[in-house]
Protein backbone atom coordinates (compact mmCIF):
# COMPACT_ATOMS: atom_id res chain seq x y z
CA UNK A 1 0.00 0.00 0.00
CA UNK A 2 1.04 3.41 -0.86
CA UNK A 3 0.20 6.76 -0.67
CA UNK A 4 -0.41 8.71 -4.03
CA UNK A 5 -0.63 12.07 -2.29
CA UNK A 6 1.89 13.55 -0.25
CA UNK A 7 4.50 13.08 1.61
CA UNK A 8 3.57 12.37 5.33
CA UNK A 9 -0.27 11.36 4.48
CA UNK A 10 -1.63 8.04 4.68
CA UNK A 11 -3.90 6.57 2.27
CA UNK A 12 -6.81 5.34 2.66
CA UNK A 13 -7.37 1.93 0.46
CA UNK A 14 -11.10 0.57 -0.36
CA UNK A 15 -11.73 -2.74 -1.35
CA UNK A 16 -13.12 -3.76 -4.46
CA UNK A 17 -14.71 -2.14 -6.92
CA UNK A 18 -13.18 0.64 -5.98
CA UNK A 19 -9.44 -0.41 -6.34
CA UNK A 20 -9.49 -1.24 -9.81
CA UNK A 21 -7.90 -1.28 -13.29
CA UNK A 22 -8.62 1.62 -15.12
CA UNK A 23 -7.34 0.20 -18.53
CA UNK A 24 -8.09 2.03 -21.62
CA UNK A 25 -7.63 0.21 -25.56
CA UNK A 26 -4.87 2.13 -27.60
CA UNK A 27 -5.93 5.23 -29.07
CA UNK A 28 -9.28 4.95 -27.78
CA UNK A 29 -11.24 7.81 -28.74
CA UNK A 30 -14.33 9.47 -27.01
CA UNK A 31 -18.01 9.04 -28.50
CA UNK A 32 -20.30 11.71 -28.60
CA UNK A 33 -17.98 14.61 -27.06
CA UNK A 34 -16.53 17.51 -28.45
CA UNK A 35 -12.94 17.29 -27.97
CA UNK A 36 -9.65 18.45 -29.93
CA UNK A 37 -9.30 16.81 -33.22
CA UNK A 38 -5.83 15.12 -33.28
CA UNK A 39 -6.18 14.06 -29.76
CA UNK A 40 -6.12 10.47 -28.55
CA UNK A 41 -6.31 8.48 -25.47
CA UNK A 42 -3.67 5.46 -23.76
CA UNK A 43 -2.18 4.03 -21.18
CA UNK A 44 0.54 5.09 -19.98
CA UNK A 45 3.73 2.38 -19.63
CA UNK A 46 6.81 2.76 -17.98
CA UNK A 47 8.35 3.72 -21.01
CA UNK A 48 6.37 6.88 -20.95
CA UNK A 49 8.18 8.42 -17.01
CA UNK A 50 10.85 10.44 -18.96
CA UNK A 51 8.88 12.54 -21.24
CA UNK A 52 6.01 12.50 -18.12
CA UNK A 53 8.74 14.07 -16.00
CA UNK A 54 9.57 16.70 -18.37
CA UNK A 55 5.71 17.67 -18.99
CA UNK A 56 5.41 17.88 -14.86
CA UNK A 57 8.82 19.96 -14.31
CA UNK A 58 8.22 22.40 -17.45
CA UNK A 59 4.58 22.46 -15.92
CA UNK A 60 5.99 23.30 -12.02
CA UNK A 61 8.68 26.22 -13.74
CA UNK A 62 5.36 27.67 -15.34
CA UNK A 63 3.10 27.72 -12.24
CA UNK A 64 6.04 29.10 -9.75
CA UNK A 65 6.46 32.05 -12.24
CA UNK A 66 2.80 32.77 -11.60
CA UNK A 67 3.29 32.47 -7.81
CA UNK A 68 1.63 28.79 -7.46
CA UNK A 69 3.90 26.85 -5.39
CA UNK A 70 1.00 23.67 -5.73
CA UNK A 71 4.24 21.18 -6.80
CA UNK A 72 7.42 20.61 -6.20
CA UNK A 73 10.91 18.02 -6.89
CA UNK A 74 8.81 15.81 -3.99
CA UNK A 75 5.33 15.77 -5.10
CA UNK A 76 5.07 14.73 -7.67
CA UNK A 77 7.44 11.93 -8.07
CA UNK A 78 8.64 9.50 -10.49
CA UNK A 79 7.98 6.51 -8.32
CA UNK A 80 4.07 7.99 -8.66
CA UNK A 81 3.77 7.32 -12.32
CA UNK A 82 5.76 4.13 -12.31
CA UNK A 83 3.42 2.63 -9.80
CA UNK A 84 0.38 4.13 -11.88
CA UNK A 85 1.48 2.96 -15.23
CA UNK A 86 2.21 -0.58 -13.24
CA UNK A 87 -1.18 -0.71 -12.17
CA UNK A 88 -3.03 0.43 -15.47
CA UNK A 89 -3.85 3.41 -13.65
CA UNK A 90 -2.29 6.04 -15.70
CA UNK A 91 -3.93 7.61 -18.97
CA UNK A 92 -2.07 9.68 -21.95
CA UNK A 93 -3.76 12.00 -23.90
CA UNK A 94 -1.51 11.66 -27.05
CA UNK A 95 -1.26 14.58 -29.87
CA UNK A 96 1.37 14.33 -32.94
CA UNK A 97 3.59 11.55 -30.96
CA UNK A 98 4.02 13.82 -27.86
CA UNK A 99 2.38 13.23 -24.34
CA UNK A 100 -0.07 16.24 -24.35
CA UNK A 101 -1.57 15.42 -20.74
CA UNK A 102 -1.38 12.70 -18.31
CA UNK A 103 -3.50 12.10 -15.32
CA UNK A 104 -3.89 8.99 -12.98
CA UNK A 105 -7.46 7.33 -11.97
CA UNK A 106 -8.08 5.39 -9.06
CA UNK A 107 -9.91 4.22 -6.02
CA UNK A 108 -7.62 5.55 -3.71
CA UNK A 109 -7.43 8.77 -1.71
CA UNK A 110 -5.76 10.46 1.41
CA UNK A 111 -7.14 9.96 4.94
CA UNK A 112 -8.12 13.57 4.89
CA UNK A 113 -10.80 12.92 2.45
CA UNK A 114 -13.05 11.92 5.22
CA UNK A 115 -13.09 15.41 5.61
CA UNK A 116 -15.35 15.75 2.37
CA UNK A 117 -19.40 15.86 3.06
CA UNK A 118 -19.42 13.44 -0.37
CA UNK A 119 -22.77 13.29 -1.73
CA UNK A 120 -23.10 10.95 -4.83
CA UNK A 121 -22.31 7.95 -3.36
CA UNK A 122 -20.28 4.62 -4.09
CA UNK A 123 -18.79 3.33 -6.35
CA UNK A 124 -16.19 6.34 -6.83
CA UNK A 125 -13.05 6.73 -8.83
CA UNK A 126 -10.35 9.53 -7.74
CA UNK A 127 -8.50 11.91 -10.01
CA UNK A 128 -4.48 12.55 -9.25
CA UNK A 129 -2.01 14.29 -10.65
CA UNK A 130 -3.76 15.84 -13.82
CA UNK A 131 -1.57 17.90 -16.10
CA UNK A 132 -1.09 19.71 -19.60
CA UNK A 133 2.27 20.02 -21.38
CA UNK A 134 2.64 23.67 -21.91
CA UNK A 135 3.01 23.68 -25.45
CA UNK A 136 -0.96 22.07 -25.55
CA UNK A 137 -2.16 24.68 -22.97
CA UNK A 138 -5.23 26.61 -23.90
CA UNK A 139 -6.53 23.78 -26.14
CA UNK A 140 -9.20 22.10 -24.13
CA UNK A 141 -7.29 19.54 -23.55
CA UNK A 142 -7.49 19.14 -19.73
CA UNK A 143 -11.42 19.37 -19.91
CA UNK A 144 -11.44 17.12 -23.22
CA UNK A 145 -9.62 14.61 -20.87
CA UNK A 146 -11.78 14.55 -18.09
CA UNK A 147 -15.08 14.17 -20.20
CA UNK A 148 -13.54 11.20 -21.73
CA UNK A 149 -12.24 9.92 -18.01
CA UNK A 150 -16.30 10.79 -16.70
CA UNK A 151 -17.58 8.51 -20.17
CA UNK A 152 -15.66 5.89 -19.07
CA UNK A 153 -16.61 5.56 -15.34
CA UNK A 154 -20.18 6.02 -16.64
CA UNK A 155 -19.57 2.68 -18.85
CA UNK A 156 -18.41 1.02 -15.34
CA UNK A 157 -21.30 2.09 -13.55
CA UNK A 158 -19.57 4.48 -11.27
CA UNK A 159 -21.27 7.09 -9.74
CA UNK A 160 -18.98 9.70 -8.83
CA UNK A 161 -15.57 11.25 -9.33
CA UNK A 162 -13.74 13.02 -6.78
CA UNK A 163 -10.41 14.85 -6.38
CA UNK A 164 -8.86 17.68 -4.74
CA UNK A 165 -7.20 20.96 -5.79
CA UNK A 166 -4.65 23.62 -4.41
CA UNK A 167 -6.97 26.54 -3.68
CA UNK A 168 -4.06 28.91 -5.14
CA UNK A 169 -4.33 27.57 -8.50
CA UNK A 170 -7.04 30.02 -9.82
CA UNK A 171 -6.73 28.35 -13.12
CA UNK A 172 -7.55 24.76 -12.14
CA UNK A 173 -10.09 25.85 -9.73
CA UNK A 174 -11.99 27.41 -12.62
CA UNK A 175 -11.24 24.17 -14.74
CA UNK A 176 -13.07 21.58 -12.32
CA UNK A 177 -15.57 24.09 -11.68
CA UNK A 178 -16.74 24.76 -15.08
CA UNK A 179 -16.50 20.97 -15.62
CA UNK A 180 -19.46 20.64 -12.87
CA UNK A 181 -17.55 19.84 -10.13
CA UNK A 182 -18.59 21.17 -6.43
CA UNK A 183 -16.74 21.38 -3.07
CA UNK A 184 -17.40 19.44 -0.15
CA UNK A 185 -14.66 20.11 1.93
CA UNK A 186 -10.98 21.09 2.61
CA UNK A 187 -7.76 19.05 3.45
CA UNK A 188 -4.75 21.17 4.83
CA UNK A 189 -1.35 19.51 3.36
CA UNK A 190 2.57 20.08 2.57
CA UNK A 191 1.46 22.69 0.43
CA UNK A 192 -1.15 24.20 2.03
CA UNK A 193 -5.19 24.29 1.71
CA UNK A 194 -6.88 21.96 -1.19
CA UNK A 195 -10.22 21.69 -2.11
CA UNK A 196 -11.97 18.37 -2.08
CA UNK A 197 -14.65 18.51 -4.86
CA UNK A 198 -16.94 15.58 -6.18
CA UNK A 199 -18.79 15.53 -9.77
CA UNK A 200 -21.69 13.21 -10.08
CA UNK A 201 -22.18 11.02 -12.87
Amino acid sequence: MFSLKRTGSPAVAFPPPFCYHFRVKQDEEMRGERQPSDIRYRAAAAGDADEIMELVHAAISAMEAQGIFQWDRIYPAREDFLRDAAAGTLLLAVSGGQIAAVCAVNGECDEEYRNGIWRAGEPFAVVHRLCVRQEFQGRGIARAFLRRIEELLRERRFRAVRLDVFSKNPAALRLYEAAGYTRTGHADWRKGRFYLMEKKL
